[in-house]
């Protein structure tokens, strides 16, 4: 039995589509189960019939720009939360999975043979900003208390369920002549279809993969700017859209945040490709699949 804790966010909702299909059981919870609460944690474990083997904590607070504001929740949810979650999958013998980010590192990149080159597992972290630091003080808490569980680091996530940067530019182009997105950020948009098959694979894979840090995006880098104008290029050829809108780039400072965003943010999926045996789909190729099955 596998429990999905977080399972009416945009990746929950993915993945419990993607166990049914798969025919893996699951339990799904949301806040009706309180991660801060130890005892509220055990206390559903416990009142289970079957016990769990697998725990996927797609829980997290990811307003990253009130967060700046709301640090206590924000560590509370993020550090202790998936610390005492993690207790309680070391106590009954269950595999973890816990779902990180890109933020965990300062976004300047690590210079390599030929330049600027994807961050690696190993590579050092130094996250800027309250959501940041949570990610990544969330993460050594997680491997601290449970030494069974995967760390999967992703980045640019959109999919069907929720509001995200996909949903966020269809319907501004919809309504606008004119948009302006930031073109000095760079990283690799991933579709949680993806992402969620991939997190099945670790789970199908038991007893084959090591425990530990893995990266999984998409395939592919590019710019918000760019990433904008393939989806306005789409969905026009989809008739999703139908007006004419022009995009424009412009730069983070003109385009300011209360939190500081990754200037870089590409992760090397090497690790998770040759763990897993599996060829991880361009952003592109994703991007177009998506806007023919998505909620606009």
């Amino acid at each position: 039995m596998i429990w999905i804790i977080g399972n009416r966010g945009m990746l929950g909702r993915e993945l419990s589509v993607t166990l049914e299909r798969h025919g893996l059981e699951y339990i799904g919870t949301g806040r009706e189960v309180d991660i801060t609460n130890p005892d509220a944690l055990s206390a559903f474990v416990e009142n289970q019939k079957a016990p769990f083997k697998w725990i996927v904590n797609c829980s997290a607070y990811t307003a990253v720009d009130k967060a700046e504001d709301d640090a206590v929740i924000c560590r509370k949810l993020n550090i202790d939360g998936s610390g005492n979650i993690a207790k309680v999958a070391k106590k009954i013998g269950a595999n973890l999975i816990y779902i990180s980010t890109d933020y965990v590192f300062d976004g300047k990149g690590i210079i390599g043979s030929f330049g600027v080159r994807p961050y690696k597992e190993e590579d050092h972290t130094s996250p800027n900003g309250v959501y940041a630091q949570s990610k990544r003080d969330g993460e050594n808490r997680v491997l601290q208390e449970n030494d069974r569980s995967y760390i999967i680091r992703t980045a640019w996530l959109y999919g069907k369920y929720r509001k995200n940067f996909v949903y966020t530019m269809l319907s501004l182009m919809k309504e606008k002549d004119m948009i302006s997105v930031v073109n000095d950020q760079r990283g690799s948009p991933t579709w949680t279809y993806d992402l969620a098959e991939t997190i099945t694979a670790f789970i199908k894979k038991a007893g084959t993969v090591s425990f530990g840090l893995y990266h999984y995006t998409n395939e592919g880098n590019i710019t918000w700017f760019d990433f904008a104008q393939e989806i306005y290029a789409k969905g026009k050829r989809l008739g999703i859209l139908t007006k004419n809108c022009m995009v424009s780039p412009c730069t983070s400072v003109e385009f300011p945040t209360r939190a500081k965003r990754p200037a870089y943010s590409v992760l090397d999926k090497t690790k998770v490709k040759k763990t897993l045996g599996i060829d991880i789909p361009d952003w592109n190729i994703s991007l177009g699949e998506f806007l023919k099955i998505c909620e606009v």
